[in-house]
């Protein structure tokens, strides 16, 4: 039996510090290309925010250094607010290699808090997965190879052990995913703990359940791309050609339409394209490189 792990000791620094507008470019964008930050847009009227700035801070010191974080002051970094689109608060955003990752609004749960820490954590290369590795590993192999079948049987093992194991459940998820068992899918899904419900595995499960019922329905390709090509201009022809594009598998194609839907009109039907991108990079490993590059043509974007 593999040992689980027995948490993080307390930290003996602090890993959070207070960020001017004169200095996010050093402490932020070009800090994030060695460690992820975490951006606390915050005011000092702001009540949630003297909730939710405690809960961040205790997470991110918990993590002794795998992230750090910046506390943004939106009185005083007015520019830096309006380039982000921040309009209401406390808002919080990730960066990681220069560009944003991740991010929410309003105050969570503390649950909700550390698995958005942890998610990050990972995303560096970190290790939040508390034990029973080999096993996760053999599953993940069998996965890959095709075997979801057995692949099933060792998640479900795992969870004998650990109930609350995120892996795991995520694991299941994408193995009924594989089977096209997609009801399925989503009840092991909805069955997780609320515990662990915020993962990042569980999140990014998610993402791959959404983007395989959304594949069910796609349209042919070669029509969408007519469509598209006959008129540049209509994005819902452009979105559904993304997820075409996305069901045959080639999801570079996928995120490029989505990327110039977004540069054609980023508001479009409420921002579709931005969100349905950030629902593919969910769904991909954090290291992809489809997604580390979609990633950083939408921070340009973001940031043009």
């Amino acid at each position: 039996m593999i040992e689980l792990g027995t948490g993080a000791a307390k930290p003996q620094q602090s890993h959070v510090k207070d960020v001017a507008e004169r200095d996010f470019m050093k402490e932020v964008i070009e800090a994030s290309k060695e460690v992820p930050i975490i951006v606390d847009f915050w005011a000092p009227w702001c009540g949630p925010c003297k909730t939710l700035g405690p809960q961040l801070e205790e997470a991110v010191n918990a993590a002794k250094g795998a992230v750090k974080m910046a506390k943004v002051n939106v009185d005083e970094a007015q520019q830096i607010a309006a380039q982000l689109q921040i309009q209401s608060i406390p808002t919080v955003y990730a960066f990681y290699q220069g560009q944003p990752v991740d991010g929410f609004q309003g105050a969570v749960p503390q649950s909700e808090v550390k698995a958005f820490v942890e998610k990050l954590v990972k995303l560096a290369g970190g290790d939040a997965s508390g034990g029973l590795d080999e096993a996760i590993a053999a599953a993940e192999e069998m996965l890959e190879q095709g075997a979801a079948a057995d692949a099933v049987q060792i998640f479900a093992a795992i969870l004998e052990e650990d109930p609350n194991h995120a892996g795991a459940y995520g694991g299941m998820v994408r193995c009924h995913i594989a089977l096209d068992d997609l009801d399925q899918a989503e009840a092991v899904l909805n069955g997780a703990p609320v515990e662990i419900s915020k993962a990042p595995e569980l999140e990014a499960a998610h993402a791959q359940l959404m983007l395989a019922r959304q594949a069910k329905n796609a349209g042919p390709v070669t029509e969408l791309m007519a469509k598209v090509e006959a008129d540049p201009a209509d994005h819902q022809a452009r979105l559904d050609l993304a997820q075409a594009l996305y069901a045959t598998g080639d999801v570079e194609g996928a995120v490029e339409q989505l990327l110039e839907s977004f540069r054609r009109d980023r508001e479009w039907s409420e921002a579709a394209a931005k969100a349905q991108l950030f629902t593919i990079f969910d769904a991909l490993k954090p290291n992809d490189p489809v997604a580390l590059k979609g990633r950083r043509k939408l921070s340009s974007m973001l940031f043009a």
